[in-house]
């Protein structure tokens, strides 16, 4: 039977190992003569390693039904990858730090809401996005260029994610 594994609330603070949090919070910068607020340098953009450049990309994942098994991680060691939903509805952020192999037991699970998206740091071990509910669109920002930038590791001993229940932070 696979461990569990408890999801967290995302936010900066509690993400701050694996990458940036991105969302319309906090404080923001009135542009446009007036008609805009401007949420600044929301994510350290590292793609830049071995020749590679920004590319940007609309992911579209289906809804994934819990429970769920996590048995394996991704990780990019030549570049950051950032996904922001584009539409508002929660999805799961499973990582782990940047090892030569995933620690099973440093792997995370993260609820964002809807309007949160993240900029995995580069090499940080992750999951696929998990949408929730239906199928999920994706404004991802990664890497392209010369280069192997994907390595997928699986997990010996599976862990699973049972409820979107939240630890308390």
């Amino acid at each position: 039977m696979p461990d569990a594994l408890r999801l967290r609330p995302l936010t900066p603070e509690a993400f701050a190992p694996f990458g940036d949090v991105i969302a319309a919070a906090g404080q923001a910068e009135i542009i446009n003569s007036g008609m805009t607020r401007k949420f600044a340098d929301q994510a350290r953009i590292d793609v830049e390693c071995e020749g590679g450049r920004p590319a940007v990309h609309i992911y579209r994942s289906a809804p994934t039904a819990l429970p769920l098994t996590v048995t394996m991680l991704e990780r990019h060691p030549l570049g950051s990858q950032a996904f922001m939903p584009l539409q508002d509805r929660p999805w799961i952020v499973i990582v782990a730090p940047p090892t030569d192999i995933p620690d099973r037991g440093a792997i995370c699970a993260f609820l964002a809401h809807g309007l949160q998206g993240v900029n995995l740091a580069r090499g940080v071990w992750h999951h696929p996005q998990v949408s929730l509910e239906e199928a999920a669109d994706y404004l991802v920002i990664d890497r392209a260029g010369p280069g192997e930038n994907c390595d997928i590791h699986s997990i010996e001993r599976p862990l699973i994610i049972r409820s979107l229940e939240t630890e308390r932070p």
